[in-house]
C-alpha cells in the first residue's frame, strides 16, 4: 500500500510540473502572439509584458524581433525565427525553438519595428539577461549596459541590484549603472561625482571613454573630477601597456628559447653551423599534425590529449633524423664549418621538397585543445592560455635539459667533450657516440619546439625558416654553447622586439636588434656569458 501511495504521489507531482510547462508555453505563446499583432504602439506594450515574463526563452526572440528575423508565417500564422540559408530562410518555431522547415521570403510577413522600438527591445533583453540565473549572462548583460549607457534599462538595473548575490556581477551592475548616471543629463551633480568615482575605479578605456566624454560636456566641479579621474587612468594604462609589452616578450622569448635551445647544444658542443635546425622544427609540427589527423578519425575523445601524445613522438622524430644526418654527412665535415653550413643548408632545402611532396605546400591546421583555448585577464593585463602554457613548457624543457646535462652520464660525457675532446677520447669516452647523441638530443628539441610552435604559427614547410636566423642570434649573443645563455639571451631579444615594434614595425625592428647583436659582438665576441672549451677556441 506504501509502494503504491508513493507511486500515486509522484505521477501527481508529475502531472503537475507538466500542466505547468504546459501554462508556461501557453502564457509564452499568447506573449508572442500579441507581440506579432496590432500597430506599433501596442507592439511596444508587448515587448514589455514579454519581458515582465522574466521567461528566458523570451530573449531569442526579442533579439530576433530586433534584428528583423521574427515572422509570421502566412500558411498558417505561426511566429517564426528565419535565418538565411542559400535562397531560402530557416525556420525555427519562436515559441518551442523547434525546426520549421525552410521557406521563400514571399512566403513570410516580416514583424516589422522602428528604431523606438529596437531601445524598447535593448532594455527588455537587457532586463531579461540581468535576472537570468546563468551567472555568465548576467556578468555579460552588466557589460554590456556598461558599454551602451542605456537610460531605459536603468530600473531593471535596480531591480537586479537589489537580487543580486554573486559580488563580482555585483561590482559590474553597479558601474553599469554609474555609467548610466553619467550619460543621464537629469542626474545630479552628486550623483555623478560618485558615478565618476565608481567607474575611475574600473580603470580599462571604456571608462577612460565615457570619463573623457563627461569632462568635454560638462562643467565645474563634476568637469574637473572627470578631467582627473580619465589622467589618473591614462597614466595607469600606460603602466599596464608596458608591463603587457613585457608580457609579449616574455612570450616572444619563451618560442626562440625553445627554437634555440637545441641549436645551443649541436652548435655550442659539436660547433656544427646547422642550418637545417629550423627543419627539425617543422618536422615536430608536422608530427603533431599527423598525431592529431589520426585523433581526429580514430579517437576523437582523445584531441585534449594529441599534444600530449605528439610531444614524445616529435622528440623521437626529429631526434633519429637527427642522428641519421650526423652519422651520414655532419661526421665527415667535422673541423670545416663552411662546408657543414652549405651542406646542411642545401639538406634543408631536401628535407622542405620532401614535406611538400608528402603533405603539400599549403597550410595544415593544428588545432587547440581546449586547455589551451581562451584568456583570461590579470587586471588590464590580456594572458592567452595558449602562450601562458608555452613559457611554461619552454621552462620545463629548459630546466629538464639542464637536469640532464648535470646529472646524467651523457650529461657527463657532453661537457667532458664540450672541455676537451681529446682528453675525453684518451680517457675512453667514445666521442663519436657522444656526437650522435648530441646532435640528435639537439634535434629531438627542436622537435619539442614545433608541437609549441604549431599552436602559434602556420605549419608549412617554410615554418623552421622563420625562426632560424633568430635562434643564432640568441645563441650567439647568449653565448655560445651556453644554455643559461641563451635563456637571458631569449627573453633580452624577445622583450627588446616587442618594445621596438610599435615605434619602429616589426621588420625594422628586428634589423635593429641584429645591428645592436653586431655591436656588441664586436665588443664581446663570446657573447653574454662564455663557455671554455674548444666550441669557443
Amino acid at each position: 500500500m506504501l509502494f503504491l501511495r508513493s507511486v500515486s504521489v509522484l505521477l501527481s507531482v508529475l502531472a503537475s510540473l507538466a500542466l505547468a510547462g504546459a501554462a508556461l508555453a501557453a502564457d509564452l505563446a499568447t506573449l508572442v502572439g500579441n507581440l506579432t499583432s496590432g500597430g506599433l504602439s501596442e507592439r511596444e506594450g508587448a515587448i514589455t509584458a514579454l519581458a515582465a515574463s522574466g521567461d528566458e526563452r523570451a530573449v531569442p526572440i526579442l533579439e530576433a524581433l530586433g534584428a528583423g528575423q521574427l515572422y509570421i508565417r502566412n500558411s498558417d500564422k505561426l511566429a517564426v525565427i528565419g535565418t538565411v540559408d542559400g535562397n531560402k530562410l530557416a525556420l525555427t518555431e519562436a515559441v518551442s525553438g523547434k525546426p520549421a522547415g525552410s521557406a521563400d521570403e514571399a512566403d513570410l510577413e516580416r514583424v516589422r519595428v522602428n528604431n523606438r522600438l529596437r531601445g524598447t527591445i535593448e532594455a527588455a533583453v537587457g532586463s531579461l539577461t540581468l535576472m537570468s540565473p546563468n551567472s555568465r549572462t548576467r556578468l555579460s548583460a552588466a557589460d554590456a549596459l556598461f558599454k551602451r549607457r542605456d537610460a531605459t534599462a536603468l530600473a531593471a538595473l535596480d531591480q537586479a541590484l537589489t537580487v543580486e548575490k554573486d559580488p563580482r556581477i555585483k561590482r559590474a551592475m553597479s558601474e553599469a549603472r554609474a555609467a548610466i548616471v553619467l550619460a543621464t543629463a537629469e542626474s545630479s551633480p552628486a550623483q555623478k561625482l560618485a558615478a565618476i568615482a565608481l567607474v575611475r575605479e574600473r580603470g580599462d578605456r571604456d571608462s577612460l571613454g565615457i570619463l573623457k566624454t563627461v569632462a568635454a560636456a560638462s562643467d565645474g566641479e563634476v568637469k574637473t573630477a572627470a578631467a582627473a579621474a580619465a589622467e589618473s587612468i591614462e597614466q595607469s594604462l600606460a603602466a599596464w601597456q608596458m608591463a603587457q609589452n613585457v608580457w609579449y616578450g616574455i612570450s616572444l622569448g619563451s618560442v626562440l628559447l625553445l627554437a634555440a635551445i637545441g641549436l645551443a647544444i649541436t652548435f655550442g658542443t659539436m660547433g656544427v653551423i646547422n642550418m637545417a635546425h629550423g627543419e627539425m622544427v617543422m618536422l615536430g609540427a608536422y608530427t603533431t599534425f599527423v598525431v592529431q589527423e589520426v585523433i581526429r578519425t580514430s579517437a576523437p575523445h582523445l584531441f585534449d590529449v594529441s599534444l600530449v601524445i605528439a610531444l614524445p613522438l616529435a622528440f623521437l622524430v626529429s631526434g633519429a633524423i637527427g642522428i641519421l644526418i650526423e652519422r651520414t654527412i655532419i661526421r665527415f665535415l667535422y673541423g670545416r664549418p663552411l662546408d657543414t653550413l652549405l651542406a646542411t643548408w642545401g639538406l634543408s632545402l631536401v628535407l622542405q621538397q620532401a614535406v611538400r611532396s608528402i603533405f603539400g605546400s599549403s597550410n595544415r591546421e593544428v588545432g587547440a585543445p581546449s586547455w589551451m583555448s581562451g584568456a583570461f585577464q590579470l587586471g588590464q593585463l590580456n594572458i592567452t592560455y595558449g602562450r601562458l602554457w608555452i613559457v611554461v613548457f619552454a621552462l620545463i624543457v629548459f630546466a629538464s635539459l639542464i637536469l640532464l646535462l648535470r646529472k646524467t652520464p651523457l650529461g657527463l660525457y657532453m661537457r667532458a667533450v664540450t672541455q676537451n675532446r681529446p682528453m675525453a677520447s684518451a680517457v675512453g669516452i667514445r666521442t663519436p657516440r657522444v656526437d650522435a647523441l648530441t646532435f640528435g638530443l639537439g634535434s629531438g628539441i627542436a622537435g619539442l619546439a614545433g608541437v609549441a610552435l604549431s599552436q602559434i604559427d602556420n605549419v608549412s614547410p617554410n615554418l623552421g625558416q622563420g625562426y632560424i636566423i633568430d635562434s643564432f642570434m640568441v645563441v650567439v649573443f647568449g653565448g655560445v654553447g651556453n644554455l643559461f645563455g641563451t635563456l637571458i639571451g631569449a627573453l633580452t631579444l624577445g622583450v627588446v622586439n616587442k618594445f621596438l615594434e610599435p615605434y619602429a614595425g616589426a621588420v625594422l625592428g628586428k634589423i635593429l636588434v641584429l645591428v645592436f647583436i653586431i655591436l656588441f659582438i664586436q665588443r664581446r665576441p663570446r657573447g653574454l656569458f662564455a663557455l671554455k672549451g674548444r666550441s669557443v677556441e
